[in-house]
């Protein structure tokens, strides 16, 4: 019989996505020795090499990749355990792992998390924030509860629910305010400032912007939606934000902000999670709860 612990199937996982000892033991709270002890005695127990070590980066071997499959399912049925136990007492108690986008952290979770600590006193509530592909890819693997998104994502394993819609606005200039509010036509003739490729709310702006043959006739790339209103107010161009993003964004820099005349882009805001989930009922309680506090905000 084999004597694996879930501790070290958990150290496992945690340095197979992260591919560096240093990040996994971090990720896992544990020294990074400690996470090397654990990890050499799986493959011993197991009696083969899990890892191929002869690079910068850790990898996975073979049968390595495997055992990562064969993990995650195991890892993912002992939390929709933890999962049960909770449904049972008709609230959400404990750890409660959500995922957001970061054109929505910044924005809506200050009053989020506010709202969630004093109506579940009980919740130990941990964020991630990252692009929506890794949000899905972590909700599949059980490593989040649920997450907020812009919608739709499309992924048949996964419940949607929209809790609301929102607009972009113009960030521009603040000597530009009050020319006229180009439209999508004018707007491919600007010099538009995006977030980087990966960003959703990226491609929901060319989406508006441009069509499938053509692009705006300059772009420059950025991280995070601070920048591209700097850089906006140093004179760079014109980006599109979220109106909920406005009053964070806006206040420390020189631009000037207009509404798009209808039909403007906009996007819808959802929350995700597993069908397979034991908590579907909960977590549409606290959907509801993050509508509110968007509403509120």
């Amino acid at each position: 019989m084999i004597n694996l612990t879930l501790k070290q199937l958990r150290y496992f996982e945690a340095l197979s996505r992260h591919g560096h000892f240093g990040r996994a033991a971090e990720a896992c709270s544990i020294s990074q020795p400690a996470l090397s002890v654990q990890i050499r005695e799986m493959e011993e127990t197991l009696g083969t090499t899990l890892f191929d070590r002869s690079t910068r980066r850790v990898r996975l071997t073979g049968i390595g990749e495997e055992v990562a499959l064969k993990t995650r399912e195991i890892l993912r049925s002992v939390d929709e355990l933890g999962d049960l136990a909770r449904r049972a007492h008709h609230g959400l108690i404990g750890r409660f792992r959500l995922g957001v986008i970061p054109t929505i952290a910044p924005y809506l979770l200050p009053r989020l998390v506010a709202s969630l600590s004093q109506t579940h006193s009980g919740l130990d509530i941990r964020v991630r924030e990252t692009l929506t592909q890794t949000l899905i890819a972590e909700l599949a693997e059980g490593a989040l509860d649920a997450a907020i998104v812009a919608l739709p994502v499309s992924e048949p394993t996964l419940t949607e629910v929209p809790l609301f819609s929102e607009n972009f606005v113009l960030v521009r200039p603040r000597e530009d305010a009050d020319k006229p509010v180009p439209d999508s036509e004018g707007m491919r003739e600007m010099k538009l400032l995006l977030l980087e490729e990966g960003h959703c709310f990226r491609d929901q702006a060319l989406a508006f912007c441009a069509t499938s043959t053509a692009r705006p006739r300059e772009m420059l790339d950025a991280s995070s939606l601070s920048t591209l209103v700097q850089l906006v107010g140093a004179g760079m161009g014109v980006t599109l934000i979220p109106e909920m993003a406005v009053g964070v964004e806006t206040g420390a820099a020189p631009v000037s902000v207009a509404e798009f005349p209808a039909p403007g882009p906009s996007r819808t805001i959802g929350m995700i999670w597993r069908k397979s989930s034991p908590l579907d009922a909960q977590l549409r309680h606290i959907a509801e709860e993050v509508r509110q506090a968007a509403v509120s905000r």
